[in-house]
């Protein structure tokens, strides 16, 4: 029943973000999105995010303990959400390449190309290692939403595809986020619950009775 509750929420927050995302602006060339990538808004976010990863990577993970797992997660999410950037670059690229416009004559296609390897490289080593030292069922959700805040963050600042909305689709679009969140916890919280093992204790009592009769 929780993991029918659970896909029901998913399903209802997907359709919901669907119904009221704004319209994805249509862009023709890598030179666009390097234009939009240039932008001041977005160079602080990459800087800070960039920042942010290494004093993760090179003290907080070295000097606690306790919060090591969201130290692992935060790193594969800040590197998570400048992969999706440029990641949707390098496809751009290709599409239009296979059009017959090449676009890998451009440093700026190669540049993206460098970046989605060097944060992937960066997003599977620390997400192996969140893996092995911690529960699967709190790192998958934990990862989930964080991954999923900052690559919309990401999105906000150098699409600004939110400009065009009103407060109302905002609203309707952060609840249907809220609602898939909600359900991703409780699929992970309860996944077990249909798995519990009996006894073997209760299991030879009872076959002993059995013997016994």
């Amino acid at each position: 029943m929780f993991g029918v509750v659970g896909c029901a929420l998913c399903v209802v927050g997907s359709v919901d973000i669907v119904l009221h995302a704004p319209m994805e602006r249509r862009i023709d060339s890598v030179s666009e999105i390097w234009h939009l990538a240039t932008e001041p808004g977005f160079i602080v976010y990459s800087c800070l995010a960039v920042a942010l990863a290494l004093v993760l990577m090179f003290w907080v993970v070295h000097h606690t303990e306790q919060r090591k797992m969201l130290a692992y997660i935060a790193i594969c999410s800040l590197m998570g959400s400048l992969t999706v950037i440029s990641v949707k670059a390098v496809a751009i690229a290709l599409k239009l390449s296979f059009t017959g416009v090449n676009q890998f004559v451009y440093i700026q296609t190669w540049f993206f190309i460098v970046v989605v390897i060097i944060c992937c490289v960066v997003q599977l080593n620390y997400l192996n290692k969140a893996l092995d030292s911690f529960n699967t069922a709190v790192v998958a959700p934990v990862y989930y939403v964080m991954f999923t805040i900052l690559t919309i963050l990401a999105n906000m600042i150098m699409y600004k595809d939110w400009d065009s909305q009103n407060a109302t689709q905002i609203a309707s679009e952060l609840c249907g986020f809220v609602t898939i969140v909600a359900g991703t916890f409780l699929l992970h919280k309860t996944r077990h619950l249909g798995n519990t093992q009996p006894d073997p204790n209760s299991l030879r009592a009872e076959c002993e009775l059995e013997d016994h009769i």
